[in-house]
């Protein structure tokens, strides 16, 4: 088996045996579970309530620094910023809702599914209200790290007419440079509705069908600045996570890869209206909402139809290493 060219998996297994190491017996119960629980390993949220696996709350400040060392382990440096900006925003959501549900930033769990330290398929899970965080690990290679959901409420606060705070802000701009780089033309065919939905379309289905309308402008249509413009937006995306661990999604910008993807706008052009954009292809979906709350509430995503949560990568692996 082909192993992480920059040793990412290496370094993920190692920082899930010290977080293991680190629980005392009972919450090591806990945030341990099977790899073969596939239903367990394919139910993922970004809404706010209690997951299965051992949660930040029940952590010391030792366990709590183990799970950020596995998280960010997994994530290039700035998508680590974002999913730490995401769970402060958890107390300024809940100060502003009065208090009323509680919220914390301590409201996120980690679930490890199977054994790091072995030879068989293992993966882990990061999830809380707006962040869901799942990758999936063979012989120290990263298989999928797939469904990688980051989202925001409130997406922007702000002091006057500045920003302080902001975390999803190049979601949103580098899908409007898009915008600006296409010609009337293909800006007609961009925009496939007048109205954008409620939320991402998939929601947190664990499968997903690998083409659904709209389809919008397609990227062998594309050339010079908005077809780079439309790279960087997929680019971006791929880049939440370590180089070689998005080395399959990077295949949809190359070659016929690129030709073949698709982007779609929602809702007016305006900013600060409801919008919505998706980018689909082979191999992969990209999801982004900002409709609710007036507006100043993101959710995104970013799938893999064919190999979210490893695939079938538990039936492969008896085949090749356990035959019979």
């Amino acid at each position: 088996m082909r192993r992480s060219e920059d040793g990412t998996g290496k370094v993920i297994s190692a920082a899930a045996l010290d977080l293991l190491d680190r629980l005392p017996e009972d919450l090591r119960g806990k945030a341990q579970g099977s790899f073969a629980d596939a239903t367990e390993r394919r139910r993922w949220t970004y809404l706010p309530g209690e997951r299965a696996g051992v949660s930040f709350g029940e952590l010391d400040r030792g366990g709590r620094k183990a799970v950020h060392r596995l998280v960010a382990a997994g994530l290039q440096p700035h998508a680590y910023a974002q999913v730490a900006a995401i769970m402060a925003l958890e107390d300024v959501l809940d100060h502003s809702e009065g208090a009323r549900r509680g919220r914390h930033n301590t409201d996120y769990w980690v679930l490890i599914f199977g054994d790091p330290g072995g030879s068989d398929p293992w993966g882990w899970r990061f999830e809380g209200h707006h962040t869901s965080l799942n990758m999936t690990i063979e012989d120290e290679r990263v298989l999928s790290a797939t469904p990688c959901f980051l989202g925001a409420n409130p997406a922007t606060v702000g002091y006057g007419s500045g920003v302080v705070l902001r975390p999803l802000a190049q979601e949103e701009e580098l899908a409007r440079s898009v915008l600006e780089e296409l010609g009337p033309k293909e800006l007609e065919r961009a925009v496939v509705a007048p109205k954008a939905p409620s939320d991402i379309r998939t929601k947190s289905r664990p499968e997903i069908e690998a083409q659904e309308e709209p389809v919008g402008v397609r990227g062998g249509d594309l050339s010079g600045d908005s077809a780079e413009a439309l790279k960087r937006l997929v680019g971006y995306y791929l880049d939440r996570v370590a180089a070689d661990v998005a080395r399959k999604g990077a295949q949809a910008l190359e070659g016929d890869g690129f030709k073949r993807l698709d982007f779609a706008w929602e809702g007016p052009l305006e900013r600060g209206r409801p919008h919505y954009y998706r980018v689909q292809g082979p191999g992969l979906l990209i999801e982004y909402d900002n409709t609710q709350n007036n507006a100043n509430h993101i959710h995104s995503v970013w799938r893999d139809p064919e190999g979210d949560f490893g695939g079938d990568v538990l039936a492969r692996h008896y085949a090749n290493h356990h035959p019979g």
